[in-house]
């Protein structure tokens, strides 16, 4: 993931910053408990299309 689009990004519920996955591909939000997907190396930005993060999941920096 290009550094310079992570900084710019926000989630699109709380506006707060996300933590790039490596592993799955998937932007985070700590906040909201949201995974959201990268395809193709586009982040996919809509709730809907989101994961929602199990309460036992660890959400730590990548």
């Amino acid at each position: 993931m290009d550094k310079k689009l992570l900084d710019i990004l926000v989630c699109p519920i709380c506006k707060g910053p996300l933590v790039y996955h490596k592993a799955d591909n998937e932007l985070i939000c700590k906040v909201d408990r949201l995974a959201f997907p990268v395809r193709d190396g586009i982040p996919v930005m809509l709730e809907q299309e989101a994961r929602k993060l199990p309460a036992d999941e660890e959400v730590a920096d990548s």
